[in-house]
């Protein structure tokens, strides 16, 4: 994990001549059947507008998503085979970024003959997350062998796929106040898929907030002495986003104090982190976090702490 200390400089020097993307971060692979694999990642900042992301399949291109979309499937696939997909960010100036970490899938193992499509997920429904997000739950669909992923659809448009043996998601990116319909959909190794039961319709929140949905959970703030100096000690739980949280934002006293990257895996279940707190005992701080969400948004601040040094958190 990296910490980046935020300093509010302005910069000086030349003129900048814009620099490539970044490494797309948080990148994910799920079979989608024997012959697909369904590639995530997270929005990439750069320079200028990101055009356009390529991924790549064993070091060579399969595809290309724009640059608003952050997600591929990539077809014609073998099946039960393993397969190593990377992913570049293009700038409108024709720039690629590094690639980015590795990410493994194995497709399923082939279906023969097997013409019979899932049932229907039954009991779509959901909720509104705040105003860019909403979380879907379904119950499983049946499949005379397997049932490999679902399928997510606003409106007539797949916007992202989990594995079959989940049953909910959250799905970011949205536009406040607005109204979506989502269907969900089953798929087996062979690729048939269910029909989609009746939309869910739900309308994102008006305003600034990014939504309880989307924040860290049950967060914890502690001061300890160490070394003659106070550290805080902060852990959560991260967001349940479609995607993976690599960057988080703290906020100290009402003012950004760090942004923490994991430059490798980050953690899917508790988190930690320590910062200095000063070396004065007795003084009091009021601490909170936020995640960076897949599609490059921030999500909402979990509940603030209140933390004294030198005195129980």
């Amino acid at each position: 994990m990296v910490a980046a200390v935020t300093c509010g400089c302005a910069a000086t020097g030349g003129v900048d001549e814009g620099r490539a993307p970044g490494a797309p971060t948080g990148v994910s692979a799920q079979a989608g059947s024997a012959t697909s694999v369904h590639v995530m990642w997270n929005a990439v900042a750069a320079d200028g507008e990101v055009s356009a992301y390529e991924v790549y399949r064993d070091g060579r291109k399969a595809g290309e998503a724009p640059g608003s979309a952050h997600m591929l499937d990539v077809v014609r696939l073998a099946p039960s085979t393993a397969y190593v997909f990377t992913v570049r960010a293009r700038d409108a100036e024709g720039r690629l970024g590094p690639r980015s970490r590795e990410a493994r899938a194995t497709t399923a193992a082939a279906a023969l003959a097997d013409g019979a499509a899932p049932t229907t997920p039954g009991r779509v429904t959901g909720r509104a997350a705040g105003n860019r997000a909403v979380q879907l739950s379904w119950s499983a669909a049946t499949d005379d062998r397997r049932v490999v992923s679902y399928d997510v659809y606003q409106g007539g448009t797949k916007i992202h796929s989990v594995g079959g043996g989940q049953t909910a998601t959250v799905v970011t990116g949205l536009r406040p106040h607005t109204r979506y319909a989502f269907t969900v959909r089953a798929r087996d190794a062979a690729g048939n898929l269910s029909p989609a039961g009746p939309p869910v319709r739900l309308t994102t929140a008006a305003g600034a907030d990014a939504g309880r949905g989307t924040a860290p959970a049950d967060f914890r703030a502690a001061a300890r002495l160490a070394d003659g100096a106070y550290q805080l000690d902060l852990s959560w739980t991260p967001p349940q986003v479609d995607g993976v949280v690599t960057e988080y934002q703290v906020e100290l006293d009402g003012r950004v104090a760090t942004s923490l990257v994991w430059g490798g895996a980050p953690p899917r279940g508790r988190a930690t982190y320590s910062f200095y707190g000063g070396r004065e005992a007795g003084v009091g701080h009021r601490v909170r976090l936020r995640a960076r969400l897949p599609d490059g948004t921030w999500g909402a601040f979990s509940a603030p702490r209140s933390v004294t040094t030198g005195g129980r958190g």
